[in-house]
């Protein structure tokens, strides 16, 4: 399993880019490994992104917008679904991954199970 964050490296918008950053910012700090996949410089990775953002997770017009974020093949979400996750403690879950022990995600889920 592979996180795949899909960016695009020559934005104009700041507000992509921050986002962009924040995202891999925190897989950096959190040594989560991930893969960085540029729309801006490969076409391949911008058609993949855009034909597999689930339609419901689409804007009302246009493209989806980075960072899309992967695990592997199935689709965890954009930036806001990221930054949600991360708020509720809950990016691993959101990743598809397993919270290490000690993170505050697996001591909340560990607190969820004895309630």
């Amino acid at each position: 399993m592979v996180i795949k964050v899909y960016i695009a490296s020559s934005s104009g918008s700041t507000s992509i880019k921050k986002q962009q950053q924040d995202v891999m910012g925190f897989l950096s700090a959190n040594k989560i490994v991930f893969e960085e996949c540029d729309i801006a410089a490969n076409e391949d990775n911008r058609k993949w992104m855009r034909e597999n953002v689930p339609d419901e997770s689409r804007p009302a017009t246009g493209n989806p917008l980075p960072p899309q974020i992967f695990n592997d093949s199935k689709y965890c979400g954009n930036y806001e679904a990221f930054f949600d996750a991360r708020e509720d403690n809950a990016v691993y879950a959101f990743l598809g991954l397993t919270a290490p022990p000690g993170s505050k995600e697996a001591e909340a889920l560990a607190k969820k199970q004895q309630q």
